[in-house]
């Protein structure tokens, strides 16, 4: 019998980051995927289309997650992609999708800080895979 189980991709190149999100989601009832990498997760979208994404924006380039989301959103253009990342805490520099403008480079369906609650984080989850 085939689960019924959404299934949601985390790609973070900080491993502790990446664990303690893992746990989290799993503990919310999704099955996990995750990679460590830009090019490990485009290798996992090969065989696997997730029904959510939540990446990290800066992994082996500043932009990974940008090219990442472009990309997973070129395969599938139905799955929700999350960007979760610490760069405007880290860098002072400020991004969003708030825009019409930001929405046309940034190829994600919403952006969040890292540090948000796992409550905050499930009701997002929900609301994305409207479930």
């Amino acid at each position: 019998m085939a689960s019924s189980r959404k299934t949601i991709l985390i790609v973070d190149d900080d491993t502790d980051y990446l664990f303690q999100l893992k746990f989290h989601v799993e503990k919310m009832g999704f099955d996990v995927v995750t990679a460590e990498s830009q090019r490990e997760a485009e290798n996992i979208l090969k065989n696997i289309k997730p029904d959510l994404a939540i990446l990290d924006l800066m992994m082996e380039n500043e932009d990974s997650g940008f090219i990442l989301s472009y990309k997973l959103k070129r395969m599938y253009p139905d799955v929700p992609v999350i960007i979760a990342t610490a760069v405007s805490a880290e860098t002072g520099m400020s991004f969003g999708i708030s825009s019409e403008q930001e929405r046309q480079w940034i190829k994600a369906d919403l952006y969040l800080e890292k540090g948000i609650r796992p409550d905050q984080l499930h009701r997002e989850i929900l609301k994305l895979l409207k479930v």
